[in-house]
């Protein structure tokens, strides 16, 4: 079985959008393909794929502000769970950020989602308690 871990390419959007949709990782309040161009428009962000027999089954979105990396839509096909495609696409954005010399990365995991918390302290992460605080300016432009 063929398995690449690849950037994102054009092509793509229609394929990560239905899996981010499948593994619950978009929310209705965030277009999926405005995220995705928005993560394409500057080489401080980008979004990687695991492609297992020409089917994109994980990705993450992953970028960097210049001290801390950032991970998002972190998905794998709900079929193919428990294959070690998590942590391989996880692993894949941790070189992402290393190649560019950024030594933290940092997720927002919603404190009901027990199970992608303990996934996420497996590989090594520590809740940094810390308090995420949001303000809405306005609406995003694509």
């Amino acid at each position: 079985m063929t398995t690449v871990i690849r950037e994102f390419q054009d092509g793509d959007v229609d394929a990560v959008v239905a899996l981010w949709l499948a593994a619950g990782v978009s929310r209705p309040w965030n277009d999926p393909a405005r995220d995705i161009a928005f993560a394409r428009r500057d080489p401080h962000s980008t979004i990687l794929v695991i492609e297992r027999e020409a089917a994109i089954v994980a990705t993450v979105m992953v970028g960097e502000d210049g001290h801390r990396g950032w991970v998002y839509y972190v998905a794998v096909d709900p079929q193919l769970r428990d294959l070690g495609l998590g942590r391989a696409i996880m692993e894949a954005a941790e070189r992402w950020l290393s190649a560019r010399g950024v030594w933290k990365v940092q997720l927002l995991v919603r404190e009901e989602n027990g199970a992608t918390r303990h996934f996420y302290e497996h590989l090594g992460y520590r809740d940094t308690r810390t308090i995420c605080l949001q303000k809405v300016i306005g609406e995003a432009t694509g």
